[in-house]
């Protein structure tokens, strides 16, 4: 049997076509073996109407690294009171391919395109996000007030 992972392009389709159908609006395809290994691989699939609350990795281990693969997906960043610093769009068939976000720093993105898809990679092992690392200025995921935040930092990349 083989040593190495191969991605096709129809896992892909359906991992798609799995967050399309997910209540959440996403779904993701982990390449790391275990939640323990020292490295989190993974393609994240979402739709536009997938809502992230806004979050940092509190870890100093924990940068994080998006690549787009499919569609467009918006970068935003916040300073720790909720105002947006910096936003990077990035676009499959566009310049921006890819960012980097340090620990500590307060972001989310929003998927622009039905169909989008980006490849992650942190440091592990997985840890589920902290109540101090979730954004309290933002509404949690759920609640009646996640979608019009959602709205409003989506007109953000309005074209």
């Amino acid at each position: 049997m083989s040593q190495i992972k191969i991605v096709t392009t129809q896992m892909l389709d359906e991992l798609n076509a799995q967050a399309a159908a997910a209540p959440r609006r996403r779904k993701n395809l982990n390449l790391h073996t275990s939640e323990q290994a020292p490295c989190n691989r993974l393609f994240n699939a979402g739709e536009p109407d997938t809502y992230i609350q806004p979050h940092c990795h509190a870890d100093p281990a924990k940068d994080e690294t998006m690549m787009i693969v499919r569609g467009k997906m918006g970068v935003i960043i916040f300073d720790a009171q909720g105002h947006v610093t910096e936003t990077a769009l990035l676009d499959a068939h566009g310049k921006n391919c890819a960012v980097t976000i340090p620990c500590g720093v307060f972001h989310t993105s929003v998927m622009l395109e039905p169909g989008s898809m980006i490849f992650e990679a942190k440091a592990g092992p997985y840890a589920a996000l902290q109540p101090h690392e979730k954004a309290a200025w933002a509404p949690a995921e759920g609640t009646p007030e996640a979608p019009g935040l959602l709205a409003k930092l989506k007109k953000i990349f309005a074209v």
